[in-house]
């Protein structure tokens, strides 16, 4: 069977914004078809914040596959085993939380690739390939070519530091976590702060300096939305599962008990 092809990673390089569809409390695999059906690219597991077991993960993945969506996992911070094993079982791509310095994306950027250009451990037939792939060399090569490798800045050190990260071969995208770091910068929830637009300024301007892609996430009203992804944002987080249902169902429910009674009857 051909390799399931990495759709989000190919939109972004082709120069378009690839749209994230958060996954916290859905276990169906139904996420992935409604995360189709609502326009985004890619599923964005959220096993840092949610409660997933193992298994819940590589069902939701490998129910991504024919979808076209494509799964990825944001682990716990550091959580290279948790992070194998996700692609190992249908991941086509890691996130991976607050890192700080580019000897941290070194270290990542080789856990998820095999050699030569990592240290990633062959576990079997994978599923991105249908349990049936070529050879194992020619495998490897091309599966290299299609995991998303996402770091996640997310405070003022990681920021600092967004040249030197940005410079690590095997990194993708450069996610700014803006959430975690607006509370670091004592300006929490504060997303059309100065320090924040400067931040995807100094962010952006490394991105582009080294090829790689920018990323948005926790940023969900329109106007600082509009703002940093005209600042080059393509790795866009738009929101999750929690959030579009309350968005959604609050507006249904406006609607119903905003409707006028029907007359009373007379007598």
């Amino acid at each position: 069977m051909p390799l399931v092809p990495n759709n989000a990673r190919r939109k972004m390089r082709a120069g378009e914004v690839a749209l994230g569809f958060g996954v916290h409390h859905l276990r169906s695999a139904a996420a992935p078809v409604l995360a189709a059906a609502t326009g985004h690219d890619w599923l964005f597991l959220d096993n840092e914040h949610g409660a997933f077991s193992v298994h819940e993960i590589a069902q939701l993945c490998i129910a991504s596959l024919p979808t076209g969506v494509t799964p990825l996992v944001r682990v716990c911070a550091n959580a290279i085993d948790e992070a194998t094993r996700a692609l190992d079982n249908g991941a086509l791509g890691i996130v991976m939380p607050h890192v700080d310095t580019a000897q941290e994306a070194r270290k990542i950027a080789e856990a998820f690739r095999y050699p030569p250009h990592g240290r990633r451990s062959w576990g079997g037939p994978p599923a991105i390939y249908g349990y049936r792939p070529p050879a194992m060399a020619e495998a490897q090569q091309a599966i290299n070519a299609e995991i998303l490798t996402v770091v996640m800045l997310e405070s003022p050190a990681a920021i600092d530091n967004a040249a030197e990260i940005a410079a690590v071969d095997g990194i993708d995208v450069l996610f700014i976590g803006t959430s975690d770091l607006s509370s670091e910068l004592g300006v929490a929830g504060q997303m059309g702060h100065p320090k924040i637009v400067d931040a995807y300024a100094t962010v952006g301007a490394a991105c582009r300096k080294h090829g790689k892609i920018l990323g948005m996430g926790g940023v969900y009203d329109e106007e600082n939305a509009k703002r940093y992804v005209g600042m080059g944002a393509r790795f866009v987080l738009t929101g999750s599962d929690h959030s579009y249902i309350v968005v959604g169902a609050t507006a249904r429910s406006k609607f119903f008990s905003e409707l006028p009674p029907a007359p009373s009857e007379p007598g």
